[in-house]
């Protein structure tokens, strides 16, 4: 396949309450990191072992202050830019779906291809009634994910990929 340019964005964008998931998440993990910060800095606070400096046994509290500066404006930031990126689109017997923040990720799934459609959610997902759509082909490298759907919008597109899928199925016998 040639290309007179850079490839389009895909038209659709995820629902914009996928920024709240991806904030939870985001939240969720900066609590576990710094919650592990602050117990290796309680447990090395004072330690006069060798292998820790004396400035770092003295100052402890460098650790989740650190973690504090380093972490928390990327995972704020994340979940913005993730929704900016994250995006999907159904034309005709293709599904395409770009994602990805740091390193990009197009793919294009041919419909006649789909083997299953899947929609699931996590408990945040559910309170938030959003849901992820796996679509599935017998190549592992042609199968798509589209997290961060409203549920209703991931019903109605797994439905139509099914109904497509089966219909060019059965015009291919």
């Amino acid at each position: 396949m040639t290309s007179s340019g850079p490839i389009r964005d895909p038209a659709n964008r995820v629902s914009p309450k996928a920024i709240r998931l991806w904030l939870f998440e985001s939240l969720i993990a900066f609590v576990f990191f710094l919650g592990g910060a602050l117990l290796v800095a309680q447990w090395l606070d004072g330690s006069r072992w060798w292998w820790v400096p004396g400035w770092y046994a003295d100052n402890s509290w460098l650790l989740p202050a650190a973690v504090v500066v380093l972490l928390l404006p990327f995972l704020v930031a994340e979940p913005f830019v993730r929704y900016a990126v994250h995006r999907w689109e159904l034309s005709g017997d293709v599904v395409y779906a770009r994602s990805g923040f740091l390193t990009r990720e197009w793919v294009f799934v041919p419909v006649s291809r789909i083997q299953t459609v899947d929609k699931g959610q996590g408990w945040l997902e559910r309170m938030l009634g959003l849901a992820t759509l796996e679509i599935r082909t017998a190549s592992h490298a042609g199968s798509s994910t589209i997290k961060g759907l409203d549920y209703g919008e991931a019903a109605r597109l797994a439905e139509q990929l099914a109904h497509r899928a089966e219909k060019l199925r059965d015009d291919a016998t």
